[in-house]
């Protein structure tokens, strides 16, 4: 029911993007936590998994130490898919038994991207030559990658939501977005993202220090 990839840039940001026949999937399947990596549990979702992955990854064990701490003896795991990377760009991915349909993981430097219920394992592969292909801010190579794997064949099905999610150094995410249900959800993320990214930064500063920030731009706040 979903693909996603997760990826950081190799100077301290994390984030993950994601699309899923089912509504609001990144509610459920982003974990990321500033500082540490991130995370996703998917297929079958069991949000807990995410969380912990990255308190193993907090712990101090590496990508792949805290995926065989997190699986192991762990009630249902194969219904799972999961993926994790720290922010050294190592990274992990677990696809059990019980994953739905056509699924596939790849874990290159600095990304991981699964799916289940595929068109096909290609779909996986052009996720990370799409991201791996892309430049710019680590969004749009989120996305790019995002979009790769619609192209390439996405789901079986249609997808219906997606969405987009950075870390980066403070403690929270300074880009979160979700299209929750829509007949178009990629397309609809690239739109919110075209309008989110020249703002992005100058949130973070309304956040750290309000005397410094820039204006709203709305009528009233002159």
């Amino acid at each position: 029911m979903t693909f996603s990839v997760l990826a950081t840039d190799g100077k301290g940001a994390v984030g993950m993007a994601v699309t899923s026949s089912s509504p609001a999937v990144a509610a459920r399947c982003v974990h990321l936590r500033p500082g540490v990596g991130g995370a996703s549990s998917q297929n079958i979702t069991d949000p807990r998994l995410g969380t912990d992955l990255l308190d193993a990854l907090a712990s101090g064990l590496d990508a792949r130490a805290a995926l065989a701490a997190v699986t192991q003896d762990r009630e249902h795991i194969e219904h799972r898919q999961l993926t994790v990377l720290g922010l050294d760009g190592a990274g992990a991915a677990y696809s059990g038994s019980g994953s739905l349909g056509v699924h596939h993981h790849v874990v290159a430097p600095r990304v991981v991207a699964a799916g289940n219920l595929l068109a096909g394992t290609e779909v996986v592969d052009a996720v990370v030559a799409g991201f791996e292909a892309a430049t710019g801010e680590l969004e749009e190579r989120l996305l790019a990658g995002l979009e790769a794997g619609q192209a390439a064949g996405g789901e079986a099905g249609p997808v219906r939501s997606a969405g987009l999610s950075v870390v980066r150094e403070v403690a929270w995410r300074v880009t979160d977005l979700r299209v929750d249900w829509s007949d178009r959800p990629i397309e609809e993320l690239r739109d919110l993202l075209k309008v989110w990214l020249p703002q992005r930064d100058d949130y973070v500063t309304r956040g750290l220090d309000p005397t410094t920030a820039p204006s709203y731009g709305v009528p009233g706040d002159e």
